[in-house]
């Protein structure tokens, strides 16, 4: 047959022949030939022995067509695509792999998947721009800063209603902790910054945004002015009193980590979730505390230096007169303040201008005066004096007399005008 005369070689096979011909032909050595192509002298003997019995075709790998030990079955192939379309159906090829493994007992690579998924039509290959950013090297302790954000997702795929998850990466070691609100607020805010410093301790700095939960937008005071500082948010002002570093970021990509993290779970977390039917707040955050601590294994770094600047919460620290929303009230005469479209009464004698009103994160409200907390009762109805009563019973209505000038037309009860009009209407 005409195909047999046709001898298939790759280029390396060609430069290697060029080179075993001149070794065989004596114009250049064996041990030139072995540097030249980069292999040992003792192969070099083998294939000038094999193309002087062989010819040309003896330069050919001897492996050349016959199929790999270790290839994978086409029906184990077929099996994982058939199951990525019944069940993983949408998760990208790395996220895909790793459940086949656990679940399935599919044992394949991520890159042998995503070949096979994109022979299949299931997967497309994704071309990502560049951007030029500049890199920011990782903090170099545990707790020096730690980014933290909200993440507005679909979480449940529309089994359930869109929430909102708080999200904390430490920035040396990767290590995440994660909450589900229902939105993102002041407390909500404060009570997922409550359980990480419980879990954690309290770190050095925090990276945010500016949302209006973290920056207050209000204009500086005078005394602010002169002493060259900036009004707070009710957080800033909470993480100011725990000693906390509070960084803003002027873009999204200045906190690139937690960023990418969101990224990545809404991903990730998200189809975890689908596969066993999570629909609400409550079930996604007792699934996090089994998820997380597997992510953070795969997932986190380990830090350049040893130390954890994490500080332990000190002795005596009432961290939910901390964390809460803080609002001053005039002290009445009465003893009384307003807020909120109600009046309480302070059943304490305090000598004070203004009190605190605190909203805690369980929802109770205190009312304080320097730290102490001051014993109130809202006031369902003002209350109203015995004298009050007693004036308004003796006030009697006095009714106009048929005769009095009320009753009277206007001429009549001012006759002085009657000349005025009558010299206005003479010709």
């Amino acid at each position: 047959m005409a195909g047999k005369d046709i001898l298939m070689m790759s280029r390396k096979e060609i430069r290697r022949l060029h080179v075993i011909k001149k070794v065989i032909e004596g114009g250049v050595k064996g041990k030139e030939a072995a540097e030249c192509l980069d292999i040992s002298d003792r192969q070099i003997r083998r294939i000038v022995n094999r193309v002087r019995e062989e010819g040309e075709e003896g330069i050919r790998h001897r492996l050349r067509g016959i199929e790999s030990k270790r290839k994978i079955s086409e029906e184990i192939k077929e099996k994982a695509v058939k199951v990525y379309r019944e069940k993983y159906d949408g998760f990208g090829p790395t996220l895909a792999c790793e459940k086949m493994n656990e679940d399935e007992g599919i044992e394949v690579s991520d890159e042998t998947l995503r070949k096979w998924l994109i022979e299949a039509g299931e997967w497309k290959r994704r071309s990502w721009g560049k951007k030029h950013r500049r890199w920011r090297e990782r903090k170099d302790y545990s707790g020096e800063m730690v980014q933290m954000d909200g993440s507005h997702h679909d979480w449940f795929e529309g089994r359930g209603e869109r929430c909102v998850l708080m999200g904390y990466i430490d920035d040396a070691t990767g290590r995440v902790f994660g909450r589900f609100y229902d939105y993102e607020g002041t407390i909500n805010a404060m009570e997922s910054f409550k359980r990480y410093i419980k879990k954690n301790g309290i770190p050095l700095s925090i990276y945010l945004d500016k949302h209006t939960t973290y920056k207050s937008t209000a204009k500086p005071t005078i005394g602010e002015e002169l002493s060259g500082s900036e009004p707070l948010s009710e957080f800033g002002r909470a993480l100011k009193d725990l000693g906390v570093k509070l960084i803003h970021a002027n873009s999204p990509q200045a906190k690139g980590r937690v960023e990418r993290l969101f990224r990545t779970l809404q991903d990730r977390l998200v189809k975890e979730m689908r596969l066993r039917g999570i629909k609400n707040t409550e079930e996604a955050n007792k699934f996090l505390d089994y998820y997380l601590p597997l992510y953070n294994k795969s997932f986190s770094h380990t830090p350049q230096g040893k130390e954890n600047l994490h500080r332990k919460i000190p002795q005596g620290t009432n961290l939910d007169s901390i964390l809460c929303i803080k609002n001053e009230r005039t002290l009445r005469n009465d003893f009384t303040i307003a807020y909120n479209n109600k009046l309480y009464q302070i059943e304490d004698n305090i000598r004070a201008e203004k009190v605190t009103v605190e909203e805690r994160i369980d929802g109770s409200m205190f009312i304080t005066y320097k730290g102490k907390r001051l014993k109130n009762k809202e006031i369902q109805k003002r209350p109203i004096s015995e004298k009050t009563v007693s004036e308004q019973k003796a006030r009697k209505v006095s009714i106009p007399s048929a005769d009095h000038p009320w009753r009277k037309p206007f001429l009549k009860r001012y006759p002085h005008n009657n000349q005025s009009v009558s010299m206005q209407l003479t010709p």
